[in-house]
């Protein structure tokens, strides 16, 4: 693990996104909230993002435990696309980049667990879903004290 010990603590702020990519049909029954099994698809998987981000030094090698000052999940829903964009902010000597990957990545993946009754073809096999383009979009930090 790198040793951060003399490192400022600063406002640090990272926001990823990425995407899944289902059938349209799928999309219009998560709009109308007629996909039910296992409950609110979009809610479950803000609630996966959020422990995701918890998560990530559990699941990360050699990443450091971070504290998470503020988040927020956001959600995007295209024609045959649920795009997730995920928001983390802390002070710490280190950023939350992988917090905000962990987080969308998290939640795609609550998206395609409670999907893959819809989006299953005849052989079990998933042809149209799939998670794509997860990447940090924006890594901020300033000292503390001045806004921004």
């Amino acid at each position: 693990m790198i040793d951060i010990t003399e490192k400022t603590p600063v406002v640090r702020i990272a926001i990823a996104e990425g995407t899944i990519i289902l059938k349209e049909e799928t999309i219009q029954k998560i709009k109308t909230k007629s996909i039910t099994k296992k409950g609110d698809i979009l809610e479950n998987a803000r609630y996966a993002a959020y422990h995701g981000m918890k998560m990530t030094p559990q699941l990360i090698f050699l990443s450091h435990p971070i504290a998470i000052h503020g988040a927020s999940v956001d959600f995007k829903i295209g024609t045959n696309s649920i795009t997730v964009t995920v928001k983390v902010r802390t002070i710490d000597r280190t950023g939350v980049e992988l917090e905000a990957m962990m987080g969308v990545l998290n939640a795609l993946m609550a998206i395609f667990d409670m999907t893959k009754p819809e989006e299953k073809d005849e052989t079990g096999r998933y042809p149209v879903a799939r998670i794509q383009e997860v990447r940090v979009v924006e890594k901020i930090k300033y000292p503390l004290g001045s806004a921004q």
